[in-house]
This record gives C-alpha cells, structure tokens and sequence, in this order.
C-alpha cells in the first residue's frame, strides 16, 4: 500500500467530496493553527488514486458517510472529524469560528453530525450527483 510522504506526516490531512457544497465550503474556509502543521485537502472525487484514498478504503471509511482528517497517524471520520476541525482551527474567519463553537464538544458534535450528513447527502441528491462508493472501488 501506497503511504504519504514522510515530510508532511505531522500535517493535517482533510479528505471530502468536492461535489457537496457543504463540505468544499469547509474545505475552503478550514483554517488550522500554525504550531498543528500544514493543511492538505484531498477531493475524493478528483484524486481517486490519491493514497490516501486507498488508506481510507483499507480502514472501511466510507466517505458517502462522512469526511476524514487524517492527524498524527490517527484517521478520524464523519462527527470525529468535525470536533477534530473545531480543536484544530484558528478561530479565524466566520467558518472557524463557527465550527469551533458548535463542535468542540464531541457530544454536540455526535448529536449534530446525522443532520448534516442529510443535508449534504440531499445536496448531492439535489444536483443529481451520483454517490463517491470509495469503498466499492
């Protein structure tokens, strides 16, 4: 199996479907402190063969789910994710802000991650966009 690069090991990896306007929105306006590292965003949909999309699959992480950030070696998926985005965030800008008030509870964000899930997979829905299946392929 294909692993990241070495050099960026202790960055933050954030892996989303770049069709949900949702989750592009998120992907834009993420934001992570200085000290954490670097940010990388993977699209799903256009870097396939990314390899960490193959990690993903080895995991069984469904992305139709949920995101993942992938920080220190840890993978976290859907409302996992989001209180790792809202830990990890500046707090800069409206989005940051946003996430860091709602998601820095794991409970909070566990109770309001099922509603998001449905609004992005209704989003997707909407634009008649068919499922990632990342774990299919």
């Amino acid at each position: 199996m294909m692993t990241v690069p070495t050099d960026t090991e202790g960055d933050v990896w954030f892996v989303y479907d770049g069709d949900c306007p949702v989750c592009s929105i998120a992907a834009s306006a993420l934001r992570i402190r200085k000290a954490v590292g670097g940010l990388h965003l993977v699209n799903a949909r256009e870097d396939k063969d990314h390899p960490l999309m193959a990690e993903i699959k080895a995991r069984g992480l469904d992305l139709d789910e949920g995101m993942v950030i992938k920080f220190q070696d840890s993978y976290y998926h859907g409302a996992d994710a989001l209180h790792v985005m809202a830990l990890l965030g500046t707090g800069q800008g409206w989005f940051n802000r946003m996430n860091a008030c709602l998601f820095r509870s794991p409970t909070l964000s566990k109770l309001c991650y099922p509603f998001l899930r449905a609004c992005r997979n209704l989003a997707i829905r909407l634009k008649g966009v068919p499922k990632l299946r990342n774990l299919e392929r």
